[in-house]
Order: structure tokens, then sequence, then C-alpha cells
């Protein structure tokens, strides 16, 4: 997996997944393996999104389920857009996406990371009480979520520009590989970035966010007037915070330490850090589902939902049910088909009686000759 690198380029390295392998189990296993984590992922996150805007349509809304809805959202796009060009990456082990994929894919990934990391820390800020319905309708959010999610995602653009600008397709053996070139004269500047930005948009957010939740978990459990509510939603987002520092941890730790210009990490390693990227995503949904009360409970009502409308779907027969045995239901049935029949009148036989009826016959007209004879004996 080694290339050359240019005398005029200090720092090159692989862009949108590890490139020019020559195992065929990494070639095998890793699609599998990324497929598996994205469908089971998009699939969790979609539940979770769909349990939150129902609570929010039924006016049972609150701050902290609109950044956990814009999360899930996040996970979301990292599973379905960024996911799958690893996967092809390493099925063909060169490039074969294009220029444009190749210089957007990095950055891409890394807005959507930072965001991850800078929505969990707005999240502090928010309130776990619901959101009345009846003054603002069902659908209502304070303005500075709106505000703060711009905010975020403005920032989380902003950071990973080098990976924007330092990615380009070069060919290598006849084959088409995408990577990042860092020019010699932006060396220095680029260093002192690469110490800045995992600082700023990882660390620094974890380290706040998990102290915070601590203090506030202590105080809600001592002192809250509801704590077992509060301590619950706050004990959520600790552990998402938590799992979400210790499965990304390996990502930004080989990202900076290549950038810095030490040795490079090993191919397993660099492997693992990216499954684990992509299983971060697909766990967040997991903690909700298990830890989170309003998501089971949702959880659980969209399930019930869904097989109501299935046993509707299917045809059934009405059995009559009996209290008695099988003599009283035949004997039921017998005369409710008599006193149909009583009312029933068949329209032929009773226009011919009524024409018979009150008809005077003379004996000279009778037409049954024996009836005459019978009289004259």
């Amino acid at each position: 997996m080694d290339i050359d690198r240019p005398a005029n380029v200090s720092f090159l390295d692989f862009v949108g997944g590890v490139q020019l392998l020559q195992s065929e189990e990494t070639r095998t296993a890793m699609p599998i393996v990324l497929i598996g984590i994205c469908v089971s992922g998009a699939v969790g996150n979609l539940l979770v999104l769909l349990i939150f805007i129902r609570d929010f349509r039924n006016g049972k809304g609150s701050e902290v389920k609109a950044l956990l809805a814009s999360l899930a959202s996040t996970d979301m796009v990292i599973l379905l857009l960024c996911a799958p060009v690893r996967a092809v990456t390493y099925y063909k082990q060169t490039w074969t996406l294009g220029s444009f994929v190749c210089s957007t894919t990095d950055w891409f990934q890394h807005s959507c990371i930072v965001a991850k990391t800078l929505i969990l820390a707005v999240t502090t800020r928010a309130k776990h009480t619901l959101v009345p319905s009846a003054a603002t309708g069902p659908l209502h959010s304070p303005t500075w979520i709106h505000g703060a999610l711009a905010f975020v995602w403005i920032v989380s653009m902003m950071f990973p520009l080098p990976q924007l600008l330092f990615a380009t397709t070069v060919q290598r053996s006849g084959d088409a590989v995408c990577v990042s070139e860092m020019p010699v004269c932006a060396s220095d500047f680029m260093s002192l970035f690469y110490k800045i930005y995992p600082t700023a948009t990882f660390v620094v957010p974890i380290i706040l966010t998990l102290a915070y939740y601590t203090r506030t978990l202590h105080a809600a459990v001592n002192h809250a007037p509801c704590p077992q509510h509060q301590s619950k939603v706050t004990l959520v987002l600790m552990c998402l915070s938590g799992a979400h520092a210790l499965m990304l941890l390996p990502e930004w730790g080989t990202f900076t330490w290549i950038r810095l210009g030490f040795n490079r990490p090993p191919v397993g390693l660099l492997i693992f850090a990216q499954v684990l990227l992509y299983a971060c995503s697909s766990l967040s949904p997991v903690i909700l589902m298990t830890m989170y009360d309003d998501v089971r409970e949702g959880l659980i009502n969209i399930w019930f939902i869904a097989t109501c409308r299935r046993s509707k779907r299917l045809p059934g027969k009405t059995i009559p049910t009996t209290e008695g045995n099988g003599a009283e239901v035949g004997a039921n049935a017998v005369s409710n088909a008599v006193s149909q029949d009583k009312d029933k009148s068949i329209p032929d036989v009773e226009h011919f009686w009524t024409g018979r009826r009150n008809t005077q016959v003379d004996d000279n007209q009778d037409p049954i000759p024996w009836e005459r004879e019978e009289k004259m004996l």
C-alpha cells in the first residue's frame, strides 16, 4: 500500500479508504462488514427519527429530542453516503469514483463527524422538559436550536477544508488512487493546523460534555425535584457522549499521527479505526432504544401500529360464537331459516292462486267431466 512521495510534497496519504491492498481477505470481508453496519445503522436511525417526529406531532417534543433527531440524521448521512465509498474502495483496491468524489469524500465525512461532536456539546444547554403544544403548536421548537444547528454545520464545514483542497487523483502503476498531497510551502501552517483542529473539534468538546453531564447527573440524583426522569435523560446523553469519544478516538488518533509527520500506523489499525467510526453511528440508536424511555415507548407503539395494520389486511371469516352445544346451534339455524321462508313469497305462485280465487264455474262449463258424473250419481 506504500506509494512514492514526490520531492515537492511534504505529506502524502490515501483519501477515501486504504488503497493498493493486495489481500483478498480484506477485499471480500471489508465490504461485507461495512454494508452490514450501514444497513443496520440506517434502519435504527430511521426508527429513531420516526419516533421523534411522532412525539413532536403529538405535542411531546423537547429541545433534547430536536437535537437528538439532528444527531440521528447526521448518522444516517454518514452511513448512507460515506461508508459505501469506503466499501467500493476496499473492493476495487483502487479509486474508481472520479475526481469530484475524491476531492469531497474526506471533507464531507469530517464535516459530519465534527457536527456530531458539536451537537452533543449543544445538548448540554438544551432542556429536557416537554415543549407545550397548546400555545406554540405541536411542531414548535425554540429559535436558538435552529441558530445553534446552523452555527454547528458552518463550523463543521469550514474546519475540514484542507481535506477538500489537497485531495487529488494520481496514477500509480497504471491504477488511479485518491491521495492527499500537501505541498512543502504549506507544511508549517498545516502542521500547526493539524494540532489545533482535533483539539478544537474533538478533544475539548468531548471533555466539556462529559464533565457537564457527570456534574449534572450527580446534582439530578441528589437535588433535583424529579430526580428519576432528569437523571435518566442525563445518563443517556452521557453514555452517547462517552461512546462517541471512545469509538472515534482511534480515527482521530491515526488522522493526527499521520499528518504530524510520524511513522505510518499499521494497516490493520487504520482499517479498525474506520470500522469503529461507522459502528459509532450504528450504536447511537441502540443506546437510545434501550436507555431512553420515550424512544423505547415510541418503538413499542410503532410495532403495535404495524402489527395492527398487518392483521387488518389479512382476510378473515367470522365464526359464530356459541355458549351451548351443537344441537342448539342447529336448532337456531333451522328456526332462522323458517322465519326467513315465511317472510319470502314466490311471485308466480301467488299470482296463480290470486287468479283462481273467487272464481265461479257453471256446470255446463266445468272442464273436468268426472266431477260432473259424480254429481249425477
